[in-house]
């Protein structure tokens, strides 16, 4: 995925109404390991709702 690929993906994420399985909206003050931790479940999430990111 290219720079502008990925700044389109994270558009088309903030348009989302609510957060869901697959999309949430944090600030940054989590430890590495926690947003880690997050990351790996909403791909998880993406991944059994056949979604290709999350």
């Amino acid at each position: 995925m290219n720079k502008k690929q990925l700044i389109s993906l994270v558009k088309e994420l903030i348009k989302q109404p609510k957060e869901s399985e697959w999309v949430e909206f944090k600030l940054n003050y989590h430890s590495a390991e926690e947003i880690g931790e997050r990351i790996s479940a909403l791909a998880n999430s993406a991944c059994l709702l056949n979604l290709p990111y999350g």
